[in-house]
């Protein structure tokens, strides 16, 4: 990836140039929900496809998981790796590239021969994952202002939870009809009309006010920040309960909840609605008070695992309490993200993307620990017990060492310098 070296003069230089994108934020918005709405096809598919995958390739269900766990450190290494070494090329060039690289890593996952192909394809997969979710929260929030992050960054994510209602049930049929390398190839046809439409709807230089500035010494710099890596170590704990439940929702549903292998889409659109109410949820909560949203949805989702190991033997609770954990995950991870953001006022685009990055830490080890239990002969129920677990340790964590200020943030009548307006732009309406 090569590194962009555009004079300053290329980028907006005073106040009046970001509202120019503001005018129409709609279609650069519907850019980026796309975006997600690609994404999260790819990554929640390959659950409800488990048992087909290890049918297809002759493995165990927890060992075809460890494909999950590969995607989730794909996103791991590749956010912070390649938003720091892509600082300062342009934030809609870098969005196309990450979407690029996506498109191909799932295009390479549907050729897989093996278990062991498929993990690396996989992994590759997930390189761009968290990257483009972090540019893509700057890019929104310079479109549409900082006083309205929260609901900026949830527009994007609704992409990835209406993939959930939509995106996944289909693929997931499409994948239990034709074989599921069609559910990897489907993601390859998303990709490419996404690249198409970041390269034709997001205006030029729209969210590149720090980009002159920017080098991986100062993106390096944000990484010393204590505040920061306590909310990523609470996040990556905490978001792995949801995580060892979703992995395996497949063959819960169909071995302890008794219902046919055909209503998995459904079961998957149910809790795919359930994320998108929690998306819209969770983007007016914080921008309202980042922190208590943050712990409501730390004991909201604690109440939905709880609920769910208790009642997965019957059905409509089971869905219920499957709709419900797609709530109130969703309001913690659009809490953590823009709270990430908050505390990172030099490297928003890094801020959001450790969200990611500390989320599929959660993804990884939720289905790792999943896979663990039910191999040891637990049950398709343990891993919501081993999710409680999780989700308290992440809870625990905020609540002893997280209780930080956000970092003052530069107001409107401060000297306009790159760097000044750069975190204005993100930092102004920090909730503190």
């Amino acid at each position: 990836m090569t590194v962009d070296s555009a004079p300053p003069s290329d980028l907006p230089s005073g106040p009046a140039a970001a509202p120019a994108t503001r005018r129409t934020p709609a279609l650069p918005l519907l850019a980026l929900a796309l975006g997600g709405f690609t994404i999260g096809t790819t990554e929640f598919a390959t659950m409800g496809l488990l048992p087909d995958i290890a049918t297809n390739l002759d493995v165990s269900i927890p060992a075809a998981g460890h494909a999950i766990t590969a995607y989730a450190v794909g996103v791991v290494v590749g956010a912070p790796l390649l938003t720091v070494l892509a600082a300062r090329v342009p934030r809609k060039r870098l969005l196309v590239l990450l979407m690029t690289a996506y498109t191909l890593g799932n295009v390479l996952s549907a050729a897989a021969p093996s278990l062991e192909w498929l993990v690396a394809g996989r992994f590759l997969a997930g390189l761009p994952h968290g990257a483009f979710f972090g540019v893509g929260a700057v890019v929104g929030t310079a479109v549409v202002g900082p006083a309205r992050r929260g609901q900026a960054v949830a527009m994007m994510m609704t992409g990835l939870t209406v993939a959930n209602v939509i995106g996944v049930p289909l693929s997931t049929y499409a994948g239990q009809q034709l074989g599921w390398r069609a559910a990897f190839l489907l993601v390859g046809v998303l990709g490419f009309a996404t690249v198409a439409a970041l390269w034709t709807l997001i205006p030029a230089r729209t969210g590149d006010e720090g980009a002159a500035s920017a080098s991986v010494r100062r993106e390096l710099a944000a990484l010393r920040n204590a505040p920061l890596w306590i909310g990523f170590v609470a996040a990556a704990i905490g978001f792995g309960g949801m995580f060892a439940v979703y992995s395996y929702v497949a063959p819960t549903v169909t071995e302890v909840t008794g219902l046919a292998a055909g209503a998995v889409p459904l079961v998957l659109a149910v809790f795919g609605v359930g994320m998108t109410v929690g998306t819209v949820l969770g983007g007016r909560l914080a921008d309202r008070d980042v922190m208590r949203t943050v712990y409501l949805g730390f004991g909201s989702t604690l109440a939905s695992l709880v609920l769910f190991a208790l009642t997965g033997q019957h059905p409509v609770p089971a869905v219920g309490a499957l709709f419900l954990l797609g709530v109130t995950s969703q309001v913690l991870g659009l809490a953590l993200q823009t709270r990430l953001m908050d505390l990172s006022p030099a490297a928003p685009s890094l801020g959001a993307a450790l969200c990611h990055s500390a989320l599929n830490v959660g993804n990884a080890s939720g289905a790792f620990l999943g896979g663990l239990v039910i191999a040891a002969g637990w049950g398709y129920l343990a891993p919501a017990w081993t999710g409680v677990g999780l989700t308290v340790a992440g809870l625990l964590v905020l609540v002893v060492f997280g209780r930080h200020e956000v970092p003052r943030a530069a107001t409107a009548d401060e000297p306009h310098t790159p760097d000044a307006a750069h975190t204005a732009d993100t930092q102004r309406a920090a909730v503190r």
